[in-house]
């Protein structure tokens, strides 16, 4: 009954913001045209179609504003209108009254907020849909920016997931691509994902390891978390002073260097996934500003660390082959390496797939990002995957979506930027530290400690497994001789391993004393 219900609230809030005239309303059939107008009757439908949409998702809930979110960022496939009004959501969602705010801040500390800050700044100066953020100063004088979960978000949250889960399952039962799709298991990626940014304890080590992995690239900027005064309601760290990186002409009075600014964003990006395999999973332009100060000018100032990303080393070694296989016009090594990932089927002929493949993605190839619609892309790519069976890998749902953001972004700031060659020689040096001489040093060097413990212990393991058998056990001389000689073999070959470790490890000690050049 709670999904019933929750569900008439959506159906009705498409109804009375007038969504259901702005879906259909690029049908050209007569009988769609008739529905649209018979539905409109009695409505009034004065406020634009971008605002009734922006005022739909914020009615909604959170994971709605979310979905608006990422849409805002796409001008490629919406058009300008939606877009701007769109992008109100991604800080200027309503804030919750003062009162409360300073109410939760006091419930959390167990204290008044004169007796934690100098000065508090009531009004928030962001609000989005999962907390909201006001200014203040510390006792010792330090600006701090403080961070308040919204109230009672947890309930509503679970309502939205329950009946997504509830869709989910009934997709996979009634669509043929719902297995393939995978939705029960991308909902369920999505759940934890939305749970722990209800956890502010949680974004705030987020932002700590973020910091501590971007510290020497020197191109972004991440601020510090006063842990004292973290809970999980309630976070406080450094105040960061930027430019939020939407108003581009404003930077560029500044005298900030744009295309590169775009190109710096495609490096942080391509370093957090493949080097670091930990990344900041929101970068929608509300969570983004550009640095004036003159030791960080031009630098980007990251915010909100509520969703990051994680990958495997297996995930992250697949997709820089695929990028680079992408890079190089390689179809044939793209499709194999869907085989060899199990993400198709194994008896797919490789050569098909390898040519849809290069129907899909050689259209695009030498052209500026403005003249690329990542749309049609998606939409070709979904199609040929459809045909293939292609399985959707939960676990790179976020990497998907933060590189449609990163695009968006590149999008805004210099639509020239060529993404592909921009990236490619990242990913190209990452692959030789990974499969090279220096990926296998450090490969040793971690692998070290642990194998010279188990060293000393190879003479007994030998000595036992050449043991003699019980003598119950009847065998022929002959066997008795075969399997001698097999052990003979086998002692050889371990022992030349076993000096040839040992020279490894030998080697690799005198490269963590002399260290690697």
């Amino acid at each position: 009954m709670r999904h019933l219900a929750r569900l008439l609230f959506i159906v009705f809030t498409v109804y009375r913001y007038g969504l259901d005239e702005l879906a259909l309303s690029n049908f050209r059939q007569r009988w769609v045209r008739n529905l649209v107008r018979l539905g409109t009757l009695g409505r009034r439908l004065d406020a634009p179609r971008g605002e009734r949409l922006r005022q739909a998702l914020e009615r909604l809930g959170p994971i709605f504003v979310k979905f608006g979110q990422v849409l805002s960022t796409r001008r490629d496939l919406i058009p300008p209108d939606i877009a701007d009004e769109l992008a109100q959501l991604q800080d200027n969602v309503p804030p919750f009254a003062a009162a409360l705010a300073r109410q939760m801040i006091e419930k959390a500390y167990g204290r008044s907020i004169e007796d934690v800050f100098a000065t508090f700044e009531a009004e928030p100066v962001a609000s989005a849909s999962i907390a909201q953020v006001h200014f203040a100063t510390l006792k010792d004088g330090r600006e701090v920016a403080v961070k308040v979960l919204r109230p009672n978000m947890l309930a509503v949250i679970d309502d939205d997931l329950s009946l997504m889960r509830t869709l989910a399952l009934w997709v996979e039962r009634l669509s043929a691509d719902g297995k393939r799709l995978r939705p029960r298991e991308v909902v369920a990626e999505f759940d934890n994902y939305l749970h722990d940014e209800l956890d502010l304890v949680r974004e705030a080590a987020n932002a700590a390891q973020l910091r501590r992995n971007m510290a020497g690239l020197n191109l972004v900027m991440l601020p510090e978390m006063h842990w004292e005064l973290c809970t999980q309601t309630v976070i406080v760290m450094e105040r960061m002073h930027g430019v939020p990186i939407s108003q581009t002409q404003r930077l560029r009075d500044a005298g900030v260097d744009i295309p590169k600014l775009a190109r710096d964003g495609v490096t942080i990006f391509f370093t957090q996934v493949f080097r670091d395999g930990f990344f900041h999973a929101d970068m929608h332009p509300g969570n983004i500003q550009v640095s004036l100060a003159p030791a960080t000018f031009g630098q980007y100032i990251a915010l909100d660390f509520g969703i990051v990303g994680t990958l495997t080393e297996f995930d992250k070694e697949y997709l820089a082959q695929n990028f680079i296989a992408f890079f190089r016009r390689d179809y044939k090594r793209v499709a194999e390496l869907h085989v060899e990932s199990g993400w198709v089927p194994s008896n797919t002929r490789v050569d098909e797939l390898e040519g849809a493949i290069r129907a899909v993605c050689e259209p695009h190839f030498d052209r500026p990002l403005k003249d690329i619609s990542l749309g049609q892309v998606l939409l070709r790519l979904f199609q040929t995957s459809r045909r293939f069976n292609v399985e959707i890998q939960p676990q790179l749902v976020l990497l998907q979506k933060t590189l449609l953001n990163v695009e968006g972004l590149g999008r805004q700031l210099d639509p020239e930027l060529d993404l592909w060659n921009t990236a490619k020689p990242f990913l190209e040096r990452w692959m030789n530290d990974q499969v090279g001489w220096r990926g296998l040093i450090s490969r040793l060097k971690n692998e070290a400690p642990r194998y010279v413990q188990l060293l000393p212990e190879l003479p007994r393991l030998l000595h036992q497994s050449l043991q003699p058998k019980p003598a119950s056990d009847q065998r022929t001389l002959e066997a008795l001789l075969a399997e001698q000689r097999r052990t003979n073999r086998l002692l050889q070959a371990i022992v030349y391993a076993g000096l040839g470790f040992l020279i490894g490890v030998l080697v690799v000690q005198w490269f963590m004393h002399v260290g690697y050049r």
